[in-house]
Order: C-alpha cells, then sequence, then structure tokens
C-alpha cells in the first residue's frame, strides 16, 4: 500500500522507523516541509494554512493512509487534514493516549502544541481520572535539526524541562513531539527508573499494522523491504545526509512547491 507522512524535519523520521519495522512491503512518500522548520513557535493559524497546503499536496499522490507525524500540527489542524483527504488518517496524540494506563502523565511538546492541550484532552477523554502536566520545549527541535544532541546546550535545557514535571511525581513521560524520540537516551539518563517513556510513533504504527493486516490478507512477514521517496521543501543538499545518519538509508529526495500542490520541481 501507499502510505505518506510528514513533518517540518527529520522529526518524522521516529515515525517512519517504527513504520519501516512493523509495516514492510509499502511504499511511503515522507515530505519534510523543511522551509518552514520549526512548526513548534508558529500560531494556529500558521499551522492551520500549512495542513492545508501539505493536506492538498498529498490529495494529488494516490495514497491509501495518511500518518500525521507532527504533533503540533495534530493538537491544532488534525480536522483540516482529514477533511482534505479521502483515506485513513492515524494520529500521534489520538493513538498515545489511548494506551496511557499510568495515573500521572507528563508530556514535553512544542509551546505550540502544549497552549492547545490537546495531549490533555485526549487523554482525559480516554482516563477521566489522571493527572497530566504539559511543558513546552522551544528549544529541543531546532537543536535537534542542528545534530546538537549530545551538546551542554540541549542537555542543560532538558534539565529545565524535565524539573516541573518530576516535582509533580509523574509515572509516565510522553514524547509529545516526534523530534523528541531522537535524543531518548539523553532523556532516560535524567529520568527515574520507574519513570516509562512513551513515543506516540509506537501506538500510531501498531494501529496502522492492525489496518493493514484487515486490508491485505498475503501480508508478508519480511523485514526492511519498503520502498522510500523523499520531498523537502529547501536544504534539498543536506536532507539525504540527515536520512542516512538517522535511517541508515542514502535516498534520492525530490524538491517541491507545496503551492503548486502536486508538483515536483
Amino acid at each position: 500500500m501507499r502510505l505518506g507522512l510528514f513533518d517540518s524535519g527529520i522529526g518524522g523520521f521516529t515515525v517512519l522507523k517504527k513504520v519501516m519495522e512493523l509495516c514492510p512491503n509499502n511504499s511511503i512518500m515522507y515530505l519534510a516541509d523543511t522551509a518552514r522548520l520549526p512548526y513548534g513557535v508558529k500560531s494556529n493559524n500558521e499551522i492551520v494554512q500549512i495542513a492545508e497546503e501539505i493536506s492538498t499536496w498529498f490529495s494529488y499522490q494516490k495514497i491509501d493512509a495518511f500518518l500525521v507525524s507532527c504533533n503540533t500540527t495534530n493538537a491544532i489542524a488534525l480536522d483540516v487534514i482529514k477533511k482534505n483527504l479521502d483515506v485513513p488518517v492515524f494520529d500521534l496524540i489520538g493513538s498515545a493516549s489511548s494506551i496511557i494506563k499510568e495515573p500521572r502523565v507528563g508530556v514535553l511538546a512544542t509551546p505550540s502544541t502544549v497552549k492547545t492541550k490537546a495531549y490533555t484532552n485526549a487523554i482525559l477523554e480516554c482516563h477521566p481520572k489522571t493527572f497530566v502536566i504539559e511543558q513546552p520545549c522551544p528549544e529541543f527541535v531546532p537543536m535537534i535539526e542542528m545534530g546538537n544532541i549530545d551538546s551542554d546546550e540541549i542537555t542543560n535545557a532538558a534539565i529545565r524541562y524535565l524539573q516541573p514535571l518530576l516535582k509533580e511525581n509523574i509515572y509516565s513521560l510522553i514524547l509529545g513531539c516526534s523530534h523528541y524520540p531522537l535524543i531518548t537516551p539523553l532523556l532516560t539518563k535524567m529520568l527515574p527508573s520507574n519513570v516509562k517513556l512513551i513515543d506516540p510513533a509506537e501506538a500510531l504504527s501498531l494501529k496502522l499494522k492492525l489496518f493493514l493486516d484487515s486490508k491485505v490478507s498475503n501480508y508478508s512477514k519480511k523485514k526492511n523491504l519498503v520502498d522510500l521517496k523523499f520531498y523537502v521543501t529547501s536544504n534539498l543538499k543536506n536532507f539525504p545526509n540527515k536520512a542516512n545518519y538517522w535511517l541508515n538509508v542514502f535516498p534520492e529526495v525530490n524538491l517541491v512547491s507545496l503551492q503548486k500542490k502536486g508538483c515536483v520541481s
């Protein structure tokens, strides 16, 4: 089947990697809107416009399912995406919230996502008695995109962001931005052993697998046979190196203009 997913940059690689592991033998189109990175500090109106353009572009690509791999867009404009795409849409926030079992939950997310309280609302809808605290992390995405995942700066930022959550004695921590699983080793070092890290990409990919298994009766169990196509809106030369570093692939990457709908430059 033909799957579409997107992010502002490399964050969606965390979703893509899980999908490649659980759901092989599919054709996958990955769009990185690098020209407008990062999304997490943009206004709601800007995110809605971005979602409109991205979902319209994907509507021309003949996909069979769509994965919302950006939490900020998920939180603000999921309805826009669903309206524009006539295929099943799988989202991170709903998928992660449905599997929460702990009574006290922390969420690390972008400022724009935190403002919506999307994770709090989704978790409480599934588990009304859960305590949820959300923490905005404006510095994470730019540092991760630049490759500063071992720097003192990102370590100090992580300490600041985790402190208010740990004061509330959380039992689980949701990585509410698809970029954040890329710094899991750093966060794990700082968390007490009793705090469970939750990557929404895992719950999303499991939902997708159930969907694909129900649609394809002869679904192969062979791994890593995935047809990948990458598209970016800027920085064409740098993106293959990032894909190679994080995914161990060195793909051809195409430049696209979202204002031109289905066009590839």
